[in-house]
């Protein structure tokens, strides 16, 4: 199990996180309710658009000046960059 996403407060961390999740995908792939790219991107746009819920739910508030364009970016670029 990756370690928590409370704890991600830097680059670095935020790189050894998905590096763990990267970990576990290859230990344990098969074990995941979304095992294939298309399935995690669709799972991570419909947590992306009820994230004020989790929020509300974990009874914490929703990050107003989140940085997402440095994720974005990441992420545009694991679709081409080896």
């Amino acid at each position: 199990m990756p370690p928590s996403p409370d704890h991600v407060d830097s680059r670095e961390d935020l790189a050894s996180f998905v590096r763990s999740l990267h970990r576990g995908y290859v230990d344990e792939g098969n074990a995941w309710d979304n095992g294939d790219l298309g399935g995690s991107l669709e799972a991570l746009v419909a947590w992306i658009d009820d994230a004020d819920g989790w929020y509300a739910n974990a009874d914490r508030e929703l990050p107003a000046n989140g940085d997402g364009s440095f994720f974005a970016r990441a992420l545009r670029a694991a679709t081409m960059y080896e």
